[in-house]
């Protein structure tokens, strides 16, 4: 199957998977996306000794998002669209203490996301 024609995945970073080198690290390719935002949930931060990830983002701490019941609670970041084999890499790339859930965006786009496991 090529590439153009395989189901497209909408994947939605608020952290280091915008940033191109992890990008380059993980897809091999820099990502085009837009930006977009997760409603109902707020962000903090969770430390990462994984040497592969701490070698790929080059930080110690990355942003890490949960459920929130705060009023106006929301989370910026950038919606892309990646291939399957793509969304498999970020999984990878992902350590234990994120999972991946679908949810809907500001935009009206569902798309995949990394949370607090």
């Amino acid at each position: 199957m090529n590439r153009s024609t395989e189901h497209p995945v909408l994947l939605f970073s608020y952290g280091t998977l915008q940033d191109q080198s992890v990008q380059l690290a993980n897809f091999g390719r820099e990502l085009t996306g837009q930006q977009d935002a997760m409603l109902g949930y707020s962000q903090s931060w969770v430390e990462i000794t994984d040497p592969q990830v701490l070698a790929s983002s080059g930080k110690t701490h990355h942003p890490i998002v949960a459920p929130s019941a705060e009023h106006g609670a929301r989370v910026e970041g950038t919606v892309f669209q990646i291939t399957e084999q793509e969304l498999a890499a970020a999984d990878a790339y992902e350590v234990a203490d994120y999972k991946r859930v679908e949810v809907g965006l500001a935009s009206g786009l569902r798309a995949w996301v990394y949370v607090r496991a």
